[in-house]
């Protein structure tokens, strides 16, 4: 069945970039094969428990996830949190399990975005009107917020201010400290940073302005197809504006100028999301602090965190089908 599943799923992109190829107005698609491996390199002297929350995809509008194997030296729950609905492998092992490897791969066909309607329950724009730890909604994010906003009169020419107004003002720099915490004060002093930065800010104006600003985090994937391993995550957002969702991702557009245009109301396929949110409170619950994003291991020993430079994790791609020309 996993066969047959697959080869349906080769076909029906297959079938979608041939359309591309030859023209048609669809979005650019991809198909690739995703692996996501974790293990500790050390366990604490007379450590007894360790509990591991592994980050699982799940299916939405844009991207498809299929073929899931999952190697692992114990039994596993499938667990989904309750406020955004990430979905997590969660383990719960001795020490010397836990030095051992656990791998996950699957499938994933990923398509581009562009806006599309989505009705938004109460519930949902109160969570995404509020702030979180690092994205305060008041001091230096509010009031950058209403300067750029002065002269706007509609939801999405605010929602484009925003979005041109921390283009240009930050840098995409990973030099020196503090950045990369997705903290938007942070963003707003140091003027530079990387995708977390970035799209704190903009969700916080966003936020502050009366628009619901949402936050979801993965991989990228270099846009020549190939195979190789991937250094870190990426990010980007999502701001609700009359009835719609509007995709954008100002980070890339610091990175690529030329495409600036296209990265407000556009998410590439070159890319794969695994959860969405901050502040998240997995299933069950971890001991510690909400997280501030989920796209790495986290791991607790006897309920307590363990450093994160103490596990070891490698992401790697292969595509299965070659680029459009």
């Amino acid at each position: 069945m996993r066969r047959r599943a697959w080869t349906t799923l080769l076909v029906m992109v297959g079938a979608l970039l041939a359309l591309t190829w030859a023209g048609a107005t669809l979005p650019r698609a991809r198909a690739f094969r995703f692996s996501y491996r974790a293990a500790l390199k050390e366990v604490p002297p007379g450590a007894k428990q360790v509990a591991m929350w592994l980050p699982i995809p799940s299916n939405d509008l844009a991207q498809r996830i299929d073929s899931i194997r999952i190697s692992a030296p114990v039994s596993l729950e499938i667990t989904r949190e309750p406020e955004y609905g990430n979905r997590a492998l969660y383990l719960q092992m001795t020490p010397e399990e836990a030095l051992q490897p656990v791998e996950m791969e699957f499938i994933v066909i990923r398509q581009e975005r562009g806006v599309w309607p989505s009705p938004l329950t109460p519930e949902e724009r109160r969570r995404l009107l509020s702030p979180d730890r690092l994205v305060p909604l008041e001091g230096p994010v509010r009031k950058l917020a209403v300067e750029t906003a002065a002269d706007k009169t509609s939801p999405m020419e605010i929602a484009r201010a925003i979005y041109e107004r921390v283009t240009s003002m930050l840098r995409y720099d990973k030099s020196g400290t503090g950045w990369g915490r997705g903290d938007a004060i942070f963003a707003c002093d140091a003027k530079h940073g990387n995708c977390t930065d970035f799209h704190a800010l903009i969700i916080g104006m966003a936020r502050c302005l009366g628009i619901p600003a949402r936050f979801s985090i993965g991989f990228p994937l270099p846009e020549q197809r190939g195979a190789g391993e991937i250094a870190g995550y990426h990010c980007w957002a999502e701001l609700y504006v009359d009835g719609t969702w509007l995709p954008v991702d100002s980070s890339e557009a610091a990175k690529f100028p030329a495409r600036r245009d296209y990265f407000f109301s556009h998410h590439d396929e070159n890319r794969v999301q695994f959860s969405t949110g901050r502040d998240v409170r997995l299933s069950p619950p971890q001991k510690g602090e909400p997280l501030n994003y989920f796209v790495y291991p986290y791991v607790e020993v006897d309920g307590k965190p363990f450093p994160a430079d103490q596990i070891e994790r490698r992401f790697a791609w292969q595509d299965l089908l070659p680029a459009p020309p």
